[in-house]
């Protein structure tokens, strides 16, 4: 059985913050797509959710994962960090089999 993935309370705070400041708020879509240096890459935009969406809810905001990613992102968990070398939302996916430097790609 696959569970859905998880989001940090950190990865929610942060989601809030931007919405701040934007006029509506929107969700953080986190989605699968082939390509990247090692076979697939993450995708993390601001999108509305759409009927199909596995839609996670905390802090009052919403994280959406689409159908055909959800595999991808089983049992993964969404998180913030905020780095000397950035901030940004990563993804910790126990089913990726390796990934690459950056974090952005990776594969199964």
């Amino acid at each position: 059985m696959n569970l859905p993935p998880k989001v940090t309370p950190r990865a929610f705070a942060r989601l809030a913050e931007i919405n701040e400041g934007a006029g509506a708020a929107k969700a953080l879509r986190v989605a699968v797509s082939g390509g990247g240096c090692s076979g697939f890459q993450y995708e993390i935009t601001l999108d509305d959710p759409a009927p199909d969406d596995l839609v996670l809810e905390g802090a009052g905001q919403k994280v959406l994962v689409d159908t055909v990613s959800l595999p991808f992102l089983a049992n993964a968990v969404i998180d913030f960090s905020d780095e000397l070398i950035g901030a940004r939302f990563v993804i910790e996916n126990p089913n990726a089999t390796s990934s690459c430097g950056c974090g952005t790609s990776f594969s199964i």
